[in-house]
């Protein structure tokens, strides 16, 4: 079973991550250390989130070769903007200590201010000079999407988008054949919802014998789609990466997202202020 999703870049990318917002200092430190002696190699951050320091941190303290990770950070909304794009990425490889990203995302892309498309194209320039190995987006719509391929031709490498049980996605899921932009879920687990305790995902937990958060992330890559669940707990961590080992059938995972509500999510993309 691939733990790895190809992009359209070519490069390789682990389909499950470790989040790491909001954790700060030596506690976002360690809980790198954890995650990666767990076996995670794809480190998720955000320039907005205030830990890219204490993320490359983790990542020279544990000694493993700088090749060896994936690291995703995320460009903030006052960075929108071609005159502005390379500060932006240049001050994340500084806080990181790294020569590179492996996976650059426009966090939101605030369609009031009418940048994205623009953001996206510099950022697609940067990536040939070798600053960013693939340029994707963070909570973009189907329409935004749209935009940015029209202008640049190029697909985005990852959307990363809110999807969990209760906000399946299925317009993004089903994407019409040919879009190679791969879909990577945060907030995959909806903590402190219950949706963990749903007696769905209960009994088809039981009857795998694993837990409720893993039949759920399981679902999730059996959609195609990717996950960076946040957590400084080893346990949990351990637990958030041990999905490899099963399938769900089809009708578990059509029951899993029949659960969907059908209501927005929190932070709609076309509305939602981020800087």
């Amino acid at each position: 079973m691939s733990t790895h999703v190809t992009l359209n870049t070519g490069h390789s990318m682990p389909l499950v991550g470790l989040g790491t917002y909001p954790l700060q200092g030596r506690t976002a430190i360690d809980a790198v250390l954890t995650a990666v002696d767990a076996g995670y190699r794809l480190l998720d951050t955000a320039a907005s989130y205030g830990n890219e320091a204490a993320v490359g941190a983790g990542v020279r303290e544990s000694g493993l070769p700088r090749k060896d990770f994936f690291v995703t950070t995320k460009l903030r909304g006052e960075d929108h903007g071609a005159a502005k794009a390379r500060a932006a990425i240049e001050g994340s490889l500084e806080r990181l200590g790294l020569d590179y990203v492996d996976l650059y995302l426009i966090h939101w892309p605030l369609p009031r201010l009418g940048l994205y498309v623009e953001t996206y194209a510099a950022l697609l320039e940067l990536a040939r000079e070798g600053l960013i190995r693939s340029v994707g987006v963070s909570n973009f719509t189907p329409e935004h999407l749209d935009a940015v391929v029209k202008e640049t031709g190029v697909h985005p490498a990852v959307n990363q988008r809110q999807v969990s049980p209760t906000h399946a996605q299925a317009a993004l899921v089903d994407a019409p054949q040919g879009d190679p932009t791969v879909l990577q879920a945060w907030s995959p687990l909806e903590r402190n919802t219950g949706v963990l305790e749903h007696p769905v995902i209960v009994e088809i937990a039981r009857r795998v014998g694993k837990a409720p958060s893993q039949v759920v992330l399981r679902w999730l890559l059996d959609r195609g789609i990717g996950v960076v669940p946040k957590s400084g707990d080893p346990g949990r961590q351990r637990e958030n990466i041990d999905v490899f080992d099963f399938r769900l059938d089809a009708a578990d995972v059509a029951a899993i997202t029949a659960l969907d509500t059908g209501k927005p999510v929190r932070l709609d993309p076309d509305t939602h202020e981020e800087f």
